[in-house]
Formats: structure tokens, C-alpha cells, sequence
């Protein structure tokens, strides 16, 4: 029996199948809303300028932009300055693993002086929020599922002398759900954890997003007149 060839008719009936994680990898939005599908709405929604800080801890942090100037004629070249940005392994408390992602040297620091990944993760300030990003914002709904977190909530409100609080579930569309659906959607998230790209949170490659990409509209920008004030 001859082998069968691109160009034989049988070859692409053999070859009709999907691939959800390739079909991931093409769309920063589709990847989103699938790891994105068991938690809450962000409110500040995901990154439109610099997509890959939606799949790490970045604190706002993006690509800026600047000129070069020469000494002796001034001439200007455009350039970019990319954030620091490191793969680091972080120790979760509440979780009591190891979490993999990718962190800026900035947030690190502000790790490393509030205590630790889950204190700033649980940070309740609207710029605490902010910097999260989505990445962030999908572990801090995970470690707020542990009974670590939900135990350091009572006794908070039992030193405030407030009555202990109800526990009502509520689902990643915020309806009353029951323990079952609860605990399903931990199972899906922790799925998404672990089985993520080479067992990472938040790795993105280069394919990404390209340095082209994000300087298309300043390259078509007029470079700036000798006039103006060198900064």
C-alpha cells in the first residue's frame, strides 16, 4: 500500500483534528477567558497595551518609550525600555506549594515587605487591586477558596466584635451556588494551574506579543523638533 502524501485527497480527512492549546497560544483573549472561565469578572478588566502583564504579577508596569540623543548633533533615535521582569518561585502559604510565575523585581520587593505572596495577593486598598492584574486577580480568588484564608477572616471579625458572618457560596457568575459547584470550579482552576503551559502561571512566550507590535503607532509618530527641550 503507498503511503499517503500531502497531496492525496485522504491526506487532510487523517489530518482533520483540533488542538485546544494551539488554539489558545494564537489569542491572548481566548486564552483569558478559558483560565478566566471558574473566577470572578476583574474590574479593571485585562491589559490592552501590554498583554503579557495579564498572565503575571507586572504592578502596572509596561514597555515605555523614549529617544536617544547624541551629543554632538542631537539626533534623535526612538527606543523602548522593557520592565524587569524575572521567572520566579514563590511559596504560598495558604496554598502550601510552590507557585511559579512571572514577577517584576518591583512587586518582588513589595513582596518581600508586606510578608510574603499571600499577604500581597489579599492586599484590600483599590491600588492593591489594581496591580494585580489578571493574573493576580485569579490567585488571589484561589487562595480566598483555602480554609487558612476563610479561618483568618473569622477571627479577624471576632476581634472587631462583629458576629460571625454567614457562609454563603457563591459561584464564578456570582449566583448561590451549592458546595459541589464550588468545588468544581476549585478542581477546574487548580486543573488550569498546573497543567498550564510547562506547569507555569503566567510563562508567556515570545509569540505573544512583538516589540513591532507595540511601537507600530510611535514609529509612525514625527520625530519631535531640535526646538523642543531636551528632557
Amino acid at each position: 500500500m503507498p503511503l499517503l502524501t500531502p497531496s492525496h485527497p485522504s491526506f487532510t480527512q487523517l489530518r482533520s483534528f483540533t488542538c485546544t492549546a494551539r488554539t489558545l497560544a494564537k489569542s491572548t483573549k481566548q486564552r483569558l477567558k478559558h483560565e478566566h472561565s471558574a473566577v470572578p469578572d476583574y474590574p479593571y478588566g485585562p491589559s490592552q497595551f501590554y498583554k503579557q502583564s495579564n498572565f503575571g504579577l507586572y504592578g502596572t508596569q509596561k514597555i515605555r518609550f523614549g529617544n536617544m540623543v547624541s551629543e554632538k548633533n542631537e539626533i534623535k533615535t526612538r527606543r523602548y525600555w522593557r520592565p524587569n521582569v524575572h521567572s520566579k518561585r514563590l511559596w504560598s502559604n495558604a496554598l502550601q506549594n510552590y507557585i511559579r510565575l512571572r514577577i517584576t523585581t518591583r512587586v518582588l520587593r513589595t513582596v518581600d515587605k508586606v510578608g510574603g505572596l499571600d499577604e500581597y495577593l489579599l492586599g484590600e486598598k483599590a491600588s492593591r487591586i489594581k496591580e494585580l492584574g489578571m493574573g493576580g486577580w485569579k490567585l488571589r480568588w484561589r487562595i480566598m477558596q483555602t480554609e487558612a484564608v476563610k479561618e483568618r477572616f473569622r477571627k479577624q471579625r471576632e476581634l472587631l466584635g462583629l458576629p460571625p458572618k454567614e457562609e454563603v457560596l457563591v459561584g464564578s457568575d456570582g449566583m448561590v451556588a451549592t458546595q459541589q459547584q464550588v468545588e468544581d470550579e476549585i478542581q477546574q482552576f487548580d486543573e488550569v494551574l498546573q497543567k498550564g503551559r510547562g506547569g507555569e502561571v503566567g510563562e508567556v512566550g515570545e509569540e505573544w506579543e512583538t516589540v513591532e507590535e507595540e511601537t507600530e503607532g510611535f514609529m509612525k509618530e514625527e520625530p519631535p523638533s531640535r526646538e523642543k527641550v531636551l528632557l
